[in-house]
């Protein structure tokens, strides 16, 4: 049964930086395109990085140049660095692995916050 578990949340100050981890546990579809979405209070779901077997990166505008994703070399975890945080990163965010039917699967989510 296919999950992904998602790590590296937490509580940080403005300018601080966190890394989040996603392992993708108990499926051979760990080479598909994977990537970070967060959803912030009464907004939207978006999102901010995405990653394929390639290695192929995007990013939302708004954290250009200061986060980065990563996927290790066995496909199984993607990372997302995030720098210079900010208090508008504030949100949860959501792993995904993209299925062969073109839909997400989503993790659970980690609650990210930056605040003084």
């Amino acid at each position: 049964q296919l999950r992904l578990v998602e790590s590296g949340g937490g509580l940080v100050q403005p300018g601080d930086s966190l890394r989040l981890s996603c392992k993708v546990v108990g499926e051979v579809i760990r080479f598909n395109p994977m990537g970070w979405y967060r959803q912030a209070p009464g907004k939207q779901r978006e999102l901010v990085a995405r990653i394929t077997s390639g290695g192929i990166t995007t990013y939302a505008d708004s954290v250009q140049g200061r986060f980065a994703i990563s996927r290790e070399t066995g496909m199984s975890t993607i990372y997302l660095q995030m720098n210079s945080l900010k208090p508008e990163d504030t949100a949860v965010y959501y792993c995904a692995i993209l299925l062969p039917d073109n839909s997400n699967f989503w993790g659970q989510g980690t609650q990210v916050t930056v605040s003084s």
